[in-house]
């Protein structure tokens, strides 16, 4: 065998070695969501859902669709401190750090469920006090309009503006919170920090409701 050949050999090997190790940690991933990983992180369903759906009315938010790397972010977030939570920072600090990536990783791929797809029974009307904050904000008060970062109805950008739109109004309402309070730290810029504090508690329910009302076009699809 000549060197180049052999050379080729080796990278072929190599790749073939990544792909299974990545295809192990997807399997560990997905095992994790299930059971849990044995360590003191429990099986992720309980809370979020078998779909990763979420659960509306106990606020816990969809996983499903978003953002892998905003996923990772935020458990390293729990894990370190800069986004208190109580049942979640003990969890995210349970899961070592390949485990936390494989897991944004797998719920990154699932597909948002269909059901957020549909209008839903009740919606605030265009000209309600959330739906004129989350479209256009009030710059009286230095508040953009959240659809500015998080996208057109709140659908996410990228991995520093999650998805809004089909969220838990309570889910939401207690991130707007958290960021008044200083308990969440890490935001970009600490753009959302400033936000929240010029924003009353009847602000924050009505914009909460809105997003939590909107459909959101690629549930039942790909993310």
């Amino acid at each position: 065998m000549s060197a180049g050949t052999r050379g080729w050999a080796l990278l072929l090997a190599v790749i073939g070695a990544l792909a299974v190790s990545r295809a192990s940690r997807a399997q560990d991933a997905a095992a994790i969501t299930r059971e849990g990983n044995g360590k003191g992180a429990p099986a992720c369903v309980t809370c979020h859902g078998a779909d990763g759906g979420g659960q509306a009315a106990a606020g816990y938010p969809r996983l499903a669709g978003v953002d892998p790397a905003y996923l990772q972010a935020q458990l390293d977030a729990f894990a370190t401190g800069t986004r208190d939570n109580p049942v979640m920072a003990p969890i995210a600090s349970a899961l070592d750090e390949d485990e936390r990536a494989a897991l944004a990783r797998y719920y990154g791929a699932l597909s948002p469920p269909a059901a957020l797809a549909e209008p839903r029974a009740t919606e605030p009307a265009a000209d309600s006090a959330g739906a004129v904050l989350a479209t256009r904000g009030d710059w009286s008060r230095g508040v953009p309009g959240c659809v500015q970062c998080h996208g057109p109805d709140g659908v996410g950008v990228g991995a520093s503006f999650p998805p809004l739109a089909g969220q838990p109004a309570s889910y939401i309402e207690a991130q707007l919170r958290a960021w008044q309070q200083g308990t969440r730290r890490n935001d970009p810029l600490e753009l959302m920090q400033h936000v929240s504090k010029a924003l009353s508690a009847k602000d924050i329910a009505a914009v909460a409701a809105w997003f939590a009302a909107q459909p959101l076009p690629s549930a039942g699809g790909k993310p």
